[in-house]
């Protein structure tokens, strides 16, 4: 019986053995034949383009008639007359209304009306208001910046009022800046204001996006500025392939930048192709080496989605092509 049980023994321990090997076998296979193994590099590519390339400040804000008045009586009275009519246009000096006393009230600009609140035969009290008239044509569009963009804007500095509602837009210039502030939050906002000629279909209340030119670069190089790599200065680079298809950094110096493209000054030419990694991994790798692989590369689960989103950012915005 004893020998029957050593024998047993015996046996276990030979599978045992056998067991070790064979999980050392395939461990072998699987972390150290893996290191072998061809690397694969997808890339992303890009052309550069001819084009026209800005950065600018953006705003809202929305449109406020810039001349308007509410004429009043200043005597108590009956109105006698009422020469206009609603939505009508008036000259300056333009008789509106007589009043019983004698009193004639006139526009001391001209505008059109917009509303009159009285009628013939109305008995009228001391300053009660009788007729408004609006210049409709000049508008004002006040806007809110904030201490960290206020030093970049200036009186009499081009910039574009664009309005939402109808798909249009009009140049103009900054007229007034307020240096003080009108916030007592946690940062400043300053008012600023700029003055609209605008057409008839244009009304005080809508809402608009003023845009001020910060640089502005015409017939540039243009890239997307997912292209771009930087190395440990901080240098941008491109790579670019050789003739032998193997990619060789080329340093660039970039110009004018909207966060979505940027203007190449120099290192490369129009109609260039140029690439960018978007993925790196060993051919076949799965399982264990390709954890123990993201964990020495860094590039696991957050590279491959910033890559992917990088990818998916390329078409935000497409510059003004020559």
């Amino acid at each position: 019986m004893r020998g029957s049980g050593k024998k047993k023994r015996g046996r276990r321990i030979i599978h045992l053995v056998l067991l070790l090997l064979v999980l050392g076998a395939v461990g072998y296979f699987v972390i150290f034949r893996g290191v072998n193994r061809a690397v694969t590099v997808t890339y992303d590519t890009f052309t550069t383009r001819k084009g026209n390339i800005s950065n600018t400040l953006s705003f809202s804000g929305s449109m406020s008639a810039k001349n308007y008045e509410t004429l009043s009586a200043d005597n108590a009275g009956t109105v006698r007359k009422i020469y206009v009519s609603e939505a009508e246009n008036v000259e300056k000096n333009e008789r509106l209304i007589r009043l019983s006393t004698g009193e004639i009230i006139k526009a001391s600009f001209s505008g059109q009306v917009n509303e009159i609140a009285v009628r013939e035969g109305d008995e009228v009290t001391a300053n009660q208001n009788l007729i408004q008239i609006v210049d409709f044509t000049e508008m004002t569009v006040s806007i809110r910046v904030d201490e960290y963009s206020i030093s970049k804007v200036y009186l009499g500095q081009p910039c574009k009022v664009n309005l939402t509602a109808l798909g249009t837009s009009f140049d103009t210039k900054i007229a007034h800046i307020n240096r003080i502030s009108s916030s007592n939050g946690n940062t400043a906002y300053y008012s600023v204001s700029c003055d609209v000629t605008v057409t008839e279909d244009v009304l005080p209340g809508m809402q608009v996006t003023v845009t001020i030119p910060l640089e502005e670069a015409t017939d540039a190089v243009i890239l997307s500025k997912s292209a771009l790599s930087f190395a440990g200065d901080n240098s941008a680079y491109v790579l670019v392939k050789g003739e032998n298809d193997e990619m060789s950094q080329v340093p660039v110096t970039v110009g004018v930048d909207n966060n979505n493209y940027v203007e190449i000054v120099s290192g490369l030419t129009e109609g260039q192709t140029v690439y960018k990694v978007a993925e790196q991994k060993a051919a076949g790798n799965t399982g264990l080496f390709s954890g123990f692989q993201n964990l020495s590369t860094g590039s696991g689960q957050n590279n491959s989605s910033q890559n992917r989103q990088n990818r998916q950012n390329q078409g935000n915005y497409q510059p003004e092509l020559l």
